[in-house]
């Protein structure tokens, strides 16, 4: 069975294990598998204390994502999540499991919203926008509950796909501490401004410069139809 996650046991340190997530989750896929979800609890479930996971992905199907979330929360002891790489997509929300959620200060956090595959008439295109909309609403569950932040917020950090540093994640709340640091560093780190880029607002930066340099004569294009060509370039 090909899994994306690993139990690191430390013979120095019994009482404490270590779990790493890397890589795509679910490769094998949690939806028509119901080995891979109930091996993962067992292997949870086979010791006890507190646990360590470590996590660099880019994240993947979001329903083995929900599950070890769930596992993880349910988990009756304390979850410390260190992100070392990067924690995007469904892997963020893993990351937010965590009883402490801490980061390196070269590892990366990303937001946005599901995607699906949908094929059919438009009402079948009715009812995947529909799903799509409630996986949101679940996944804006897991961050609220961590950060605090409004739910409107949340949804718009997703709208956007927001890549953030370690210091955004933090002043955010998505994360508790930064690794290698002291506390004078995360006095720091809160007064300082952090990195959060922001897909669509580059996209529309540059559509609206392109925008200006058309001459006075020039037909305008339509915002929308400007972003589909760049699309349709950068594919």
């Amino acid at each position: 069975m090909k899994r994306f996650w690993n139990w690191v046991r430390d013979e120095t340190h019994p009482e404490e294990r270590t779990l790493r997530i890397e890589g795509a989750i679910a490769e094998e896929s949690w939806l028509d598998d119901d080995v891979t979800p109930a091996a993962f609890k067992a292997e949870l479930m086979e010791g006890n204390g507190p646990i360590t996971v470590w996590v660099n992905s880019p994240g993947g199907d979001c329903v083995a994502a929900a599950q070890i979330y769930n596992m993880l929360m349910d988990y009756p002891a304390d979850v410390t999540v260190k992100i070392d790489g990067i924690a995007a997509s469904a892997a963020s929300v893993i990351a937010m499991a965590g009883t402490k959620v801490v980061m390196s200060p070269v590892s990366m956090m990303m937001i946005h919203n599901p995607l699906t595959v949908a094929m059919g008439d438009s009402e079948e295109m009715r009812k995947a926008i529909q799903l799509l909309d409630e996986v949101k609403e679940s996944i804006i569950n897991s961050y609220e509950i961590k950060t605090g932040l409004s739910r409107a917020k949340l949804s718009h950090l997703m709208d956007a796909e927001t890549w953030m540093s370690a210091k955004k994640a933090y002043e955010l709340g998505f994360c508790d501490e930064i690794l290698y640091t002291g506390a004078d560093c995360f006095e720091k780190a809160a007064s300082d401004v952090g990195f959060a880029f922001s897909r669509k607002s580059v996209s529309n930066c540059l559509l609206n410069k392109l925008m200006l340099k058309l001459p006075p004569e020039q037909p305008r294009i339509d915002a929308a139809e400007l972003e589909k060509r760049l699309q349709l370039l950068n594919h």
